[in-house]
Parts: structure tokens; sequence; C-alpha cells
């Protein structure tokens, strides 16, 4: 382990709607960071940020838009020392999915059936 370095534990559900639970490992290049992920034959590395939380949420991003969910974080290491279990996790909210558009025939004459609302404005 780089002396000085954070290292956080990552647990959610994967691509495939897997469970995982692996480390997010922080490299120094020049004056900033990045985070790197490393699961299966998967390798998740971010750009260059100025510090480790903002490789951290970048990296938390990226995995998002690969369908990654339900993600979680513990800081294991802080600045080289072992916190074991001591810290909280942290939840992060998955992005909101849209709910897709119909667009088969059988879409478009479903929606001419559903019962619609007639307001002739008397109760």
């Amino acid at each position: 382990m780089d002396g000085g370095l954070d290292k956080h534990q990552l647990a959610g559900l994967d691509d495939r709607e897997r469970g995982f639970s692996r480390p997010v490992e922080f490299e120094r290049v020049g004056e900033g960071y990045r985070a790197i992920l490393r699961y299966e034959t998967v390798r998740v590395k971010t750009e260059i940020h100025p510090t480790q939380d903002d490789a951290l949420a970048i990296l938390i991003q990226t995995l998002h838009v690969q369908g990654y969910r339900q993600l979680k974080t513990q800081k294991s290491f802080h600045d080289g020392i072992y916190l074991g279990s001591q810290e909280l996790w942290v939840e992060y909210q998955d992005p909101l999915q849209a709910e897709p558009e119909p667009s088969g025939f059988f879409d478009k004459i479903k929606n001419w059936f559903q019962p619609r609302s007639v307001d002739g404005g008397q109760s």
C-alpha cells in the first residue's frame, strides 16, 4: 500500500445483477489521483483528478453508466492507516431510469384502449 493513499471497499450489483464487493485503490499521478477498480476481467481506471474523493465520485458515475447499481463504499484506509470497518458505508443513489416510450405497433394499439378520464365538469 502506497503511504498516504486511501482505500475503499466498493459493494453493489454489477451490470448482470450479481452482487460484488471489491477494493478501490488510488494511484498518485503528479499532483492528482486516479481511482482503480479491478473486478473479474474488468479494470476501470479514472482520469486524473485533484482529490481522491473526486476520483472516487467519477468512478461511481462511470460504473452507473455501465449498468452497476446499489453502489456503496466504505473507507478502509485513510492516509495509509488501516481503519478496519470503523467508517460508515456511503450509499450512492442509482441514476433515474427513463420509462421506455411505446414504440411498437401493439404498444400503440394497447394505448388506444386504456381507460381515459372524461370530466364533463359535473361531479
